[in-house]
């Protein structure tokens, strides 16, 4: 767990209903032992696929979602918050943590859903258990 927790970015892992595996680089926050939080967008792929299947694998990675060298992959289990106190505390961590990075990642989600009619922007928060 040592590798996340100073990871700036994470390399998340979700299942398709295939059993198809989906990895997308995800900005998180260190929350307890063995869990971390992130959030995300209901309309996300990522959130659909954490609805049905709550498996999870996660590894620091840079922010293009390569792997961080010598950086071991954990698997875990996700839960879902949109509200209550787990969701406010995930969501004023990763501001802490990201700072300015946070309206301007909110501002060109903003530009690039214009002509799709607009997402939600980091409406779930995502708390995974690290199996040990």
């Amino acid at each position: 767990m040592a590798d996340l927790d100073d990871a700036k970015t994470i390399l998340t892992t979700t299942y398709r209903r295939s059993g198809e595996p989906v990895s997308t680089p995800t900005w998180m926050t260190p929350l307890a032992a063995n869990t971390l939080g992130f959030w995300t967008s209901s309309a996300s792929g990522k959130a659909k696929r954490l609805r049905r299947d709550s498996r999870v694998v996660v590894q620091p990675c840079n922010q293009r979602g390569v792997p961080r060298p010598g950086a071991t992959a954990v698997q875990g289990t996700a839960q879902l918050f949109t509200s209550g106190p787990v969701f406010d505390r995930v969501q004023a961590a990763i501001k802490a943590k990201y700072g300015v990075q946070v309206p301007i990642s909110k501002f060109f989600n903003w530009v690039g859903h214009l002509l799709r009619g607009g997402a939600p922007y980091g409406d779930i928060v995502v708390v995974v258990t690290i199996q040990s």
